[in-house]
């Protein structure tokens, strides 16, 4: 019921923002928006709909792959994937590699057609081909979400340093409009407004979910720690149900995440939009260089730092010892 609750909050918030966001962009921009569709608008449009229907045929073919490697035994038990990963996780992390080299490839036309100064037409379909991009990774983590949910939240997919910043499974949306905020000036006052009630809706949204999701736990351990031998798999039985319902938190988290990169988009301009999704890519690319840098650190100066943090316990324990027993003289 909760979990319900919270649904239709986000919901709710998010349909507010998106009307708000489309409102004071087109009067943000008056009548310059009124006009009759052009060919190069219906050209745009025409090459998002490709993008979205070659990524549900990628998304179609990816659930075939792994329906098969399911009922031929790949990826399990063994092998170079370890023996611990599912089929299913293994598929996913194929693909967001896959989906990781696009990332790096569009990224780059994002900066070049910035620095070509392209006109606002052709930008607007590196735009849209981008934001297509962001929504296939939301339907292949729908497809892990379904196969080892488990896989997908502990972030075993991402780079050590992206991990610590991970929110059921991904990035808190209120973190990154907060980390954009000061890199998009200038913005128009309605702008700004925009974005700062897209940043506290996204806020509301996640303390709900986060609540919601600390009640789940809770209910789960007392639902383990009340079993007793006679009646235990009915208990567990019980929390199996309970535990079914975290696919719907990281739903709801991945879908509040799709719809602010979507509110973004609606809010800023397509010059502006350019420059925030490049933002949003070199910044993830920058987390993932550190997690490689902190992972080839030289072994000496670990082990030199290990050293010295023992040597000063060391100390300090001496120095407290001879501090003891002079007070007992």
């Amino acid at each position: 019921m909760l979990l319900e609750g919270s649904s239709k909050s986000i919901g709710g918030e998010q349909s507010s923002d998106s009307d708000s966001a489309l409102n004071t962009t087109i009067s943000s921009r008056g009548e310059a928006n009124v006009e009759l569709e052009t060919p190069s608008k219906s050209n745009n449009e025409k090459a998002y709909v490709q993008q979205l229907e070659t990524s549900r045929i990628r998304l179609a073919q990816l659930e075939q792959e792994l329906q098969r490697a399911r009922s031929q035994g790949i990826f399990m038990g063994g092998g170079a994937t370890g023996p611990n990963i599912s089929s299913g996780a293994s598929m996913f992390d194929m693909e967001y590699s896959k989906w990781l080299d696009d990332d790096q490839r569009q990224i780059c036309e994002l900066r070049t057609a910035l620095q070509a100064h392209l006109g606002d037409g052709e930008l607007r379909i590196i735009v849209d081909a981008y934001i297509a991009h962001y929504d296939h990774i939301f339907l292949l983590k729908g497809v892990a979400a379904k196969s080892d949910l488990f896989h997908l939240l502990t972030g075993i997919w991402a780079s050590p340093a992206e991990r610590g910043f991970l929110w059921l499974g991904g990035f808190r949306p209120s973190d990154l409009i907060k980390m954009l905020i000061a890199q998009l000036d200038p913005l128009t006052q309605q702008q700004i407004v925009g974005i700062y009630s897209l940043q506290q809706s996204s806020q509301q949204a996640e303390e709900a979910l986060s609540q919601a999701l600390e009640q789940l736990k809770q209910s789960l351990i007392e639902t383990i720690a009340t079993g007793s031998v006679n009646d235990g798999m009915h208990h567990m039985a019980i929390a199996l149900g309970k535990l079914a319902n975290l696919e719907s938190f990281v739903y709801q988290a991945d879908n509040l995440r799709q719809q602010t990169i979507h509110q973004l988009h609606r809010i800023l301009t397509i010059r502006q939009a350019a420059r925030c999704f490049m933002m949003i890519g070199e910044y993830y690319g920058r987390l993932r260089a550190l997690s490689s840098l902190w992972a080839s650190r030289p072994r000496e100066t670990m082990m030199a730092d290990d050293n010295s943090c023992q040597t000063t316990s060391e100390l300090q324990m001496i120095q407290a010892s001879q501090h003891h027993f002079s007070n007992m003289r």
